[in-house]
């Protein structure tokens, strides 16, 4: 990632830490898990998260293609 982009990336970051339900929460399999969307330049980001306590814990962050599934495949590992 690019300078900007890992900038844009914090500041959503930040914005998931200040308001913990920003994300879309999952059912099924991805119970638990938020995932918020956000745009980098004019692409659509993915990033998955839950809360453990008061620890923000990052699952998985990128493009839309194949994110479900990957994030599925990942987070039953």
């Amino acid at each position: 990632m690019y300078k900007k982009q890992i900038k844009i990336l914090d500041e959503e970051i930040r914005k998931i830490v200040k308001n913990q339900e920003i994300g879309q929460e999952k059912r099924g399999a991805l119970k638990g898990v938020r995932v918020h969307k956000f745009h980098i330049e004019k692409q659509l980001f993915l990033l998955a998260y839950e809360w453990e306590e008061d620890i923000l814990k990052l699952i998985m962050v990128g493009s839309h293609e194949n994110y479900y599934r990957n994030l599925t495949k990942y987070y039953n590992e």
